[in-house]
């Protein structure tokens, strides 16, 4: 844990390689995962690089296998997976003889050509079948078209077309005469010149309405549609989609209408045929008959080619994610290598970032690729002055705290050599939400869920993921610590769905064994007994008493405090362990040591106040000061703790437990022995906020004391309160202009650059106190929100139960298994998801805000590394 506390040392180091065995240093440099390169060409465009060409060529590689990949997606084969990335990189699946027929051992540009050759090949081999299935798609589809035309004409020439002639005779004119008279030549002559001419043809389904209107409109109504639709849907060369295609065929008298049609018919794609006179029936059937056998002989053909297709696609499966992260690896070495820079002809130089304890690692990876490619002339890896001041920051990470390190990462990355919020966070993060979430039940459910998650680890980690499911499982372990806690915090509270368990046996008992609303209960033992203490948490009779929710407000809102101060003074003690470690004695003297005056001043003595309220024994103290009769049973109590002093009788004939006697109108301060001070004389239990609120508002005056001298002190500390603030407002700028000044008369500066300088420090210091001073203020509110949730998720959880539980339990069976499914629905999607994003958000505000604001620059530079496995896992993602 300790080097998680601060980042990996990092050293700036140079590299000078030999121009032939620079592939190899890189390749196996990023199975490192150790160097982060710097562009030593930033003047230069991304075409002007050395190497641009074979990045190109890996670019047009990459689109290959892309295309690949969606031929098969296209026939619903899933990509082979190329195993783990580890073994991947460390098998010899980088050689050709692991990926190409050519069974050498090629590296760089000849593993390139080999890949070029072969994905080319198979590129245009499938280019080809494709090409081939789409005009025989389209052929078959015409075929299939024709023969629905064919059939869905005969069929309407054969029933509607005489159906419609009848009708048509019966509704002509009866006065005349001419047709009476009329010979068979004049129905010779009728018959020609009332024949229709007509356009058959296919088109979409979902055009058919507005097929059918603009007909209609070009038209002026002058033309006779129907439409009959084709039952089996037809596939689309292009796409490969199926479409709902429908048969027409419009009846028309002109060749202008005509003209119109054929336009309307191209504006539509629908696809017109010519049939022949439907009259002959023997040339209908011949051409029906035709047209099958050759509707067969194409679907033959369509799916001896589906078939090539198919099994090439299942072949490509097998290797295109291999092929793909070999490509990838590829691309990397000579994307860096155009960051290298060429001094001396058949050299290259680099430089870069390396952490520290794999220096040695570098320099031997180095060696190696030039003693494989057995070159005389000797390289270099060596350190050199580094070019800026900020290194960038790497933490060394494993699968418990990768995810608490990306939880601080989003927020910002840590300086160099900063103290890491994440080594912290993986302790406290948990612990408020569970302090948040607290209930047995329902912390149980997200346990279970986080070591669900913990079960499959392996096999998600070999899966590729949705966004959501991947987010859940890189905070696998972070959600089983949530329940974890959460189901701890419900044991303190004893809250399990909003009910106590009486897991240890309570230690209140009620004098009748059913007790009735305002009956009070009594303790088992005397009170500071261990026997009078429930074991663990809080008891649960507490759940059924009538200040129930006073008491866990109370108790609530006193540990959201806590833990709050607790957690701003722990971050402002790491701001003071960041200046001891980068050695800024003026920023320790001068901020950290006026923060930590001023917290402890005010809040830290709050809690200490809390903890002073729960540890004196306010039983004995009030009864100290309570007038009692020496004859009455209560004399002598054991709740007592000082010595009980027999009066001499006299005033009202009652006494306090120390001797004092009672006159009748005694004050408390009169009664009280412990002679504090104020209204209540240390004998009174004080209120907490009046207390405090009185330090800044009436500083000497405390009405209800708690141990003596506390005016004084309060005072005292109110006083150095006071003086941290201007102290860490005005120190570090009145040194800072001593130092400016003595610089100033050394290597004599320009003033307006001292006057601009020492004026941004000024306004700088003054927005760092105004932030400390009032946000330790908001920020301690800000803690209040671990009680507000807390109740808000017992409440809700009450108001489940006794509505759609309880209300239905004296009903009948069949309300009380509805109720028991409304209260199950409700816990779930409120509880058990909507709350717990509720908490986690609380709980990540608090961490990001009014922890780290303490001590955390959040400015620092991520390493990025030349690393193959972090290449390779993101675009498996």
């Amino acid at each position: 844990m300790s080097r998680w506390f601060r980042s990996e040392h990092m050293e700036y180091i140079s590299l000078i390689v030999n121009e032939d065995a620079a592939h190899d240093c890189l390749a196996d440099l990023g199975k490192l995962s150790a160097i982060q390169f710097t562009d030593l060409n930033p003047d230069l465009t991304p075409f002007q690089r050395r190497y641009v060409s074979y990045v190109r060529r890996c670019d047009e590689l990459e689109r290959k296998l892309r295309f690949f990949g969606n031929e098969c997606d296209n026939f619903g084969l899933k990509l082979e997976t190329a195993g783990d990335i580890d073994t991947f990189l460390e098998s010899p699946s980088g050689s050709a003889r692991a990926i190409t027929a050519g069974g050498g051992d090629k590296k760089g540009t000849q593993l390139l050509e080999s890949l070029e050759v072969e994905l080319d090949g198979y590129e245009s081999q499938l280019r080809e079948l494709n090409a081939y299935s789409e005009k025989l798609t389209r052929e078959y589809n015409e075929k299939v078209e024709l023969q629905e035309v064919l059939e869905k004409a005969r069929r309407f020439f054969m029933t509607d077309a005489p159906r419609l002639a009848v009708s048509e005779l019966s509704s002509g004119r009866p006065g005349s005469s001419e047709g009476l008279l009329a010979g068979a030549h004049d129905d010779e002559a009728r018959d020609m010149d009332m024949r229709f001419s007509s356009i058959t043809g296919v088109v979409a389904t979902e055009e058919k309405v507005r097929f059918e209107r603009m007909i209609f409109r070009a038209t002026r109504g002058n033309c006779y549609v129907r439409f009959a639709p084709i039952k089996q849907p037809i596939t689309d060369p292009e796409t490969g989609s199926l479409v709902e295609k429908c048969v027409f065929i419009v009846f028309f008298k002109s060749l202008s209408i005509e003209t119109k049609l054929k336009k309307i018919c191209d504006a539509f794609f629908a696809h017109r045929y010519s049939l022949p006179d439907m009259d002959d029936a023997p040339a209908v059937d011949r051409l029906l008959t035709e047209n099958a056998q050759e509707l067969v002989d194409s679907r033959t053909v369509l799916l001896k080619n589906q078939d090539t297709r198919f099994r090439l696609c299942q072949m490509l499966a097998q290797h295109t994610e291999r092929w793909t992260w070999i490509v990838l690896r590829e691309k990397a070495v000579y994307h860096t290598l155009n960051m290298f820079k060429s001094d001396v002809s058949g050299m290259l130089r680099g430089e870069g970032w390396v952490i520290s304890e794999h220096f040695e690692d570098v320099r031997m990876s180095v060696n190696r690729a030039h003693s494989d490619m057995d070159h005389s002339m000797p390289n270099y890896v060596d350190q050199v002055p580094k070019p800026w001041p900020t290194p960038p920051t790497h933490f060394t990470t494993n699968k418990f705290t990768y995810g608490y390190q990306e939880f601080v990462n989003t927020y910002g990355i840590p300086r160099y050599r900063e103290a890491n919020p994440a080594l912290f966070t993986a302790a406290t993060f948990p612990f408020l939400f569970g302090v948040m979430y607290g209930d047995i039940g329902h912390g149980l459910f997200l346990f279970c869920a986080g070591l669900y998650l913990l079960w499959n680890e392996e096999k998600n980690e070999k899966a590729k993921l949705d966004e959501m499911t991947a987010g859940l499982h890189t905070g696998r372990y972070m959600m089983a610590m949530m329940g974890f806690f959460a189901v701890y915090a419900g044991l303190v509270y004893n809250d399990c769905f909003s009910l106590g368990l009486n897991l240890f046996g309570s230690r209140w008992v009620f004098s009748s064994e059913a007790p009735e609303e305002g009956e009070v209960a009594e303790m088992t033992g005397q009170f500071g007994d261990g026997d009078s203490v429930y074991p663990f948490g809080l008891d649960p009779m507490w759940h059924v008493a009538s200040n129930e929710l006073l008491f866990f407000n109370s108790f609530k809102m006193k540990l959201s405090v806590i833990f709050g101060i607790f957690q701003m003074f722990s971050g402002t003690c790491l701001r003071g362990i960041n200046y001891i470690y980068f050695n800024k004695k003026l920023d320790f003297v001068c901020e950290f040591l006026p923060m930590v005056a001023f917290a402890c001043s005010l809040f830290v003595y709050m809690v200490v106040l809390i903890f002073m309220k729960w540890s004196i024994n306010w039983n004995s103290r009030m009864l100290s000061a309570t007038c009692l009769d020496p004859n009455d049973a209560g004399w002598g109590s054991p709740d007592y703790e000082g010595e009980w002093v027999q009066c001499n009788g006299g005033g009202d004939g009652t006494c306090t437990p120390w001797g004092y006697v009672c006159q009748g109108n005694d004050s408390l301060e009169d009664k009280c022995p412990l002679n504090y001070g104020g209204s209540g004389d240390g004998c009174q239990p004080p209120n907490l906020i009046t207390t405090l609120i009185n330090i800044a508002l009436a500083p000497g005056t405390v009405d209800e004391p708690m141990y003596y001298g506390q005016a004084g002190i309060q005072n005292f500390l109110l006083m150095i309160a006071g003086i941290s603030v201007p102290v860490l407002l005005l120190a570090k700028p009145y040194f800072l202009s001593k130092q400016m000044e003595s610089n100033h008369h050394s290597a004599h500066d320009d003033d307006d650059e001292e006057e601009h300088g020492m004026g941004e420090i000024i306004i700088h210091q003054a927005i760092e106190t105004i932030e400390f001073v009032l946000g330790m203020v908001s920020n301690t509110a800000s803690y209040l929100r671990l009680w507000a949730l807390s109740l808000a998720h017992s409440e809700l959880a009450t108001v489940f139960w006794e509505k759609a539980m309880l209300s239905t339990l004296n009903m009948n069976w069949f309300a009380t298994f509805i109720g028991y499914g409304i209260f199950a629905g409700t816990t779930f999607g409120v509880l058990l998801m909507m709350d717990v994003l509720e908490c986690f958000l609380h709980a990540l505000r608090l961490h990001w805000v009014e922890f780290q604001n303490k001590f955390f620059a959040a400015d620092g530079i991520r390493f990025a590394p030349y690393s193959f496995k972090q290449i390779l896992k993101d675009a498996s993602a």
